[in-house]
Order: C-alpha cells, then sequence, then structure tokens
C-alpha cells in the first residue's frame, strides 16, 4: 500500500449546473453566507459577508454571470464570474455549504465552469485569495492554479485555461491518442473524464497502440485496473483503470497504484475527483459530445498541472493529428 493517507469522501455524480439569473440572487446569497461564515474568521472579514441580493443581482447582469449547482434537486453552490479588461475570466465567491462539502462540487462546479469558459474563447481564469488561508490556497493549487501576484490582504491565483480540440471521429480519437503517447513518459498520470461513451476508451486505446503495448487495450469496468506491457522491452507499460465504480479514496489506495507509477504510463477513467493525490503532477482530459446524436464530434481539452507539464503547450503538440 501507498504512503498517502485515505481521506473518506465521495465523489458527487449528479450535481446538476445551472447559470444563474437574476431572481437566484436570494438563494446565492444564503449559500455564500453559510459556506462564509463556516470558514476559518480573519480579519478583515471576507468582502463576501458583506454582499447583499442587490449587490449579486448586480453581479449577475451580462456579461458577468453566476453558477448554482444543486445535488438531488438541492441548491448547494455558486459561484460568480467576472471579465477582466484584459480579457482574462475573475471567479468569485466560490461556495458550497458546510453540509456538502467533500462531496467534489466545489472542483465540479469549477472545472465546468472554466471548460464553458474555454468554449468561448478565454485563455486565463483567475482568483483572489486570502493570505491567511493556506488550505485555501492550497486547494486551488491542486486544481491547476498558480499564485500570480500580491494583491492587499492575499494573492491573485491563476490557471491557463485549456484551447478546444475538435476531434470528428472514433478514428481521429485514436490518434489522438496515438500522439499523446509520443509526449507522455513513466510516472505520468493522466485523468479521464466524460460522460458514459464519449471516448475516454478509445483515447486509452491510441495511447496503447502509441505505447506498443501487447494485447487489446478495452475497458477495466469490472476489473478495475489492467497492466499492458509494451512489446519492446524497453518501452512504458500501460496502467488502464477505470473508476467508475470506486467511490472512494480508499477504495482507490487498494489498487496499489503509487507502486506501478514510477515505472508506467497511468491511465484512470473517471479520475477526477479521487486521483488527484496520487502525483504532484497529472495531465486533465475532459472528453465532451456534441449536442446532437448524428454528430460523432468530440471536443477534447488538455489541462496540464504541476511542475511535469510547465510550460508544455500540450495543445499545440496534439493540434492537426488527424490531417
Amino acid at each position: 500500500m501507498g504512503t498517502r493517507q485515505p481521506v473518506e469522501w465521495l465523489v458527487v455524480v449528479n450535481v446538476a449546473l445551472r447559470i444563474a439569473q437574476p431572481e437566484d440572487a436570494e438563494v446565492m446569497l444564503g449559500i455564500i453566507g453559510a459556506a462564509f461564515r463556516a470558514r476559518q474568521r480573519i480579519d478583515p472579514p471576507p468582502e463576501a459577508l458583506s454582499e447583499t441580493i442587490d449587490t449579486l443581482r448586480r453581479k449577475l447582469k451580462p456579461p458577468r454571470f453566476g453558477v448554482i449547482a444543486s445535488v438531488d434537486g438541492r441548491d448547494v453552490g455558486c459561484l460568480v464570474v467576472s471579465f477582466r479588461p484584459d480579457g482574462a475570466a475573475m471567479l468569485h465567491r466560490v461556495s458550497v455549504v458546510p453540509g456538502s462539502r467533500r462531496l467534489g462540487v466545489a472542483a465540479y462546479m469549477v472545472r465546468s465552469t472554466a471548460l464553458l469558459l474555454a468554449d468561448q474563447g478565454v485563455s486565463r481564469l483567475q482568483l483572489m485569495a486570502r493570505a491567511e488561508l493556506d488550505v485555501v490556497q492550497r486547494w486551488w493549487t491542486s486544481h491547476g492554479f498558480s499564485i500570480d501576484h500580491e494583491v492587499f490582504n492575499g494573492v491573485i491565483m491563476s490557471v491557463d485555461l485549456p484551447r478546444p480540440i475538435q476531434v470528428p471521429t472514433a478514428h481521429a480519437m485514436q490518434l489522438l491518442g496515438v500522439r499523446l503517447a509520443g509526449v507522455l513518459q513513466a510516472g505520468d498520470l493522466v485523468l479521464l473524464n466524460g460522460e458514459l461513451g464519449a471516448g475516454k476508451t478509445t483515447l486509452t486505446q491510441g495511447i496503447g497502440a502509441g505505447l506498443d503495448v501487447d494485447g487489446q487495450v478495452i475497458s477495466p469496468t469490472f476489473v478495475l485496473s489492467r497492466i499492458h506491457k509494451p512489446i519492446d522491452e524497453d518501452k512504458v507499460p500501460l496502467v488502464h483503470v477505470d473508476a467508475y465504480r470506486i467511490s472512494s479514496v480508499a477504495e482507490l489506495d487498494d489498487l496499489d497504484l503509487e507502486a506501478s507509477m514510477p515505472g508506467a504510463i497511468t491511465v484512470i477513467e473517471w479520475g477526477a475527483g479521487l486521483a488527484e493525490e496520487l502525483a504532484p503532477s497529472r495531465l486533465e482530459i475532459e472528453i465532451r459530445r456534441s449536442d446532437s446524436p448524428e454528430d460523432d464530434t468530440r471536443t477534447v481539452y488538455l489541462l496540464g498541472i504541476g511542475p511535469r507539464w510547465a510550460g508544455i503547450d500540450i495543445e499545440q503538440k496534439m493540434a492537426d493529428v488527424w490531417r
């Protein structure tokens, strides 16, 4: 077993998001108040506790907007997005009510908002974190943000947003995986996310082909994990994990992935919210289907997090791979 301390929390799979309307200001005020009052007390108090229904309504006027997260029909989280003159977007009032923390709501809400902004051509996302709240800063760092510069009472943290890659066919998705295999190296952790049928296993098959592994790469849903050895012993093996049926970090620890990771490329489907602590760096890949059932096009987002991916333009390396 690895040395990482297991954290008992479930990943929410039934979070629903919606764009907030001005009439949602009262609901958002309740969520923000409950979230910020439950945090560590700081001086001066956070500006979020001075919000009113009227101030929130003004923050929801275009081009600014808000997002509300609900679980089982109950509104439990929210955030507000504004835009800077330089084109960057800013997150404000990222909040989850105390009873719904450690469910992955905040991570899902922030990730989905980031991808929405990426679709709109926004290239950078920022937020302000209070200097006293080390735990909060560490949380944002674990999700790809880094300190950009200091401001009064805190720091501005930023992350570069992924550029959407349009993948027209399943064959193209496999080719994308082949190209990706050429960038990956031993010790790399890849988290694949997307709804059922989005193309996660298809992409992994391409990675396997690029690594020249022996045997067919199929979804390991019922065995949870498979190791695919390369035909050439000098190449890197592929560890393929399906975390769809894994409900906690402790269950993921039982697979003992930390023992195999240093000498392999580890790809975890449905890994968001579970596998981030396995390595200081990771490549997060989100695959989204077209709204039209007759359109096979997938949109792929690649986000490298941690020192391993610093300075690497991963989208550029993948661009026009099927042409």
